[in-house]
């Protein structure tokens, strides 16, 4: 773990004489200058991480993860800060258990399954309010009853995309009538409809916006059939709000770093309302990190849903998913539901 820097500042006293408290020269300049000196030096000892890698999904939230780093946004949180991508949930795991991920963002499922498995994890915000949704070459599929007696393929087995839309075919009582496939990543579905071996894919951004862009550079048209946001508004009798992912602490991290966490939060509300208002500037920043090209980048932000709510807030909505979630697989939340220690 990076060692902290020690703070330096100290105190100059003035020495006062008997007769009157008279302080000579020296003394008092030396006193005015650590009166100056000590707002920057406490500035500097906030600062006290050497190096932080942030770690996050090829999805939605990590350009914001992305953008944060590359404008300088984590500057009061650490020395150095870095971005890297987790490419599947078994990498992201082990990398918890190993300890070498201490603050990454994830699948609120997954955080909630491991904070009540006693990980020692804590849930610190929501950073998407769902980017899932139905993409098809059949442009006859328009809305989820379409789905009926087709073949859905989902990346990620057994993990958030899956859980959600299986949730949703149990509520339109589909369960069964629809075929379901499954491929191990987002990218590898996206190349098999490129392929023309499936026809329609649960995705999310922006692998949907790289499967259109470049099926439309490929004279090929994919749509974007369904909203899964919208859909998870009728499956919950809500509003269509999925907090699908946030960013997930280590116990560790927020004891050794209390007032990093602080910054840390503050800069990614900032790049999150930045990365909404400006999706090109955005999308410039994090094209390197995420592998994907600038136009595919902006493009997906509209549809992304990114934000940085403190994850006590979203509560009720991040209990309305787990509780969906848990009625056909309890043991995906943890086997029970986890309590208010979960949000930070």
């Amino acid at each position: 773990m990076p060692k902290t820097l020690k703070q330096v500042s100290e105190t100059n006293t003035i020495e006062a004489d008997a007769a009157g408290y008279a302080t000579t020269r020296r003394t008092l300049c030396a006193g005015i200058v650590a009166s100056l000196a000590l707002p920057f030096l406490n500035t500097r000892a906030r600062a006290a991480l050497d190096h932080l890698v942030l770690y996050g999904p090829p999805a939605g939230p990590s350009i914001t993860l992305a953008y944060a780093v590359g404008k300088g946004l984590l500057r009061d949180v650490a020395d150095k800060v870095e971005f890297r991508v987790w490419r599947t949930p078994d990498e992201m795991r082990a990398g918890l258990s190993s300890g070498t991920m201490q603050a990454l963002v994830m699948p609120t499922t997954t955080a909630a399954n491991l904070h009540t498995r006693g990980l020692g994890l804590k849930l610190a915000s929501v950073m998407t309010n769902g980017l899932l949704y139905i993409v098809s070459r059949n442009d006859r599929i328009v809305a989820f009853a379409d789905l009926e007696g087709q073949s859905v393929t989902v990346p990620f087995p057994n993990d958030t995309p899956e859980l959600i839309f299986d949730a949703a075919l149990a509520h339109h009582r589909m369960t069964g009538k629809v075929k379901v496939e499954r491929a191990g990543t987002p990218i590898e579905a996206v190349q098999m409809l490129l392929a023309g071996r499936i026809d329609t894919a649960l995705l999310p951004e922006p692998a949907v916006s790289a499967a259109i862009f470049k099926a439309s550079t490929d004279g090929m048209v994919l749509h974007r059939a369904i909203d899964m946001q919208k859909e998870w508004g009728t499956v919950t009798a809500s509003t269509p709000v999925m907090p699908q992912a946030g960013l997930a602490l280590t116990q560790s991290f927020l004891d050794d770093h209390p007032e990093q966490t602080t910054a840390l939060l503050a800069g990614l509300a900032r790049a999150a309302v930045e990365v909404n208002a400006g999706p090109a500037a955005a999308a410039s920043q994090a094209a390197s990190a995420l592998e994907l090209p600038w136009p595919v980048l902006e493009a997906s932000i509209p549809h992304s849903n990114l934000v940085a709510i403190a994850a006590r807030d979203a509560r009720g909505s991040i209990e309305t998913l787990l509780k969906a979630v848990a009625q056909r697989h309890p043991n995906m939340v943890g086997g029970r539901m986890p309590n208010a220690s979960l949000y930070l």
